[in-house]
């Protein structure tokens, strides 16, 4: 089912991109995205994340240059760090306390969201990823025979 969402996004993403001139996020992020539209807590973890990311990309381009593959591959490393730190120091402790696990959906997502965020602004970014994250969650479904996927 995996391949099913994050091919289904890969090509949505394409299509989204050629149709409406918006990225949603990243090639992969929408398929990712779809398989956890269930999980409220993951999602506002990789938004949390993204936009941490968001900011130390920020920072950071205020002492150092920042442009094309740099500020992306800064995104993506900037992400995996921060993901990796509510992963292994904030997450555990929440949980044991609250049966809330708030934790970003994979190591590159946040970081890939984080650059659009840059390049296309954060509501045209955080809009066509839940639209095309939604339509993909919905293919899935129907090409599964209805099933929810959980």
């Amino acid at each position: 089912m995996v391949e099913i969402a994050v091919g289904l996004g890969v090509a949505f993403s394409l299509v989204f991109a050629e149709i409406f001139g918006v990225a949603a996020g990243g090639i992969v992020v929408p398929g990712y995205i779809a398989l956890n539209l269930n999980n409220i807590w993951m999602l506002a973890g990789t938004l949390l994340v993204a936009f941490v990311t968001f900011g130390a990309v920020r920072l950071t381009s205020l002492f150092v240059f920042t442009y094309g593959r740099r500020r992306m591959v800064l995104a993506i490393l900037y992400g995996f760090l921060f993901g990796a730190a509510m992963r292994n120091f904030i997450v555990d402790p929440v949980y044991l306390m609250s049966n809330i696990r708030l934790e970003a959906i994979g190591y590159i997502i946040p970081g890939l969201i984080a650059n659009w965020f840059e390049r296309q602004g954060i509501m045209r970014t955080i809009a066509a990823v839940t639209i095309a994250s939604v339509v993909v969650r919905l293919l899935v479904m129907i090409i599964m025979g209805g099933e929810i996927i959980a």
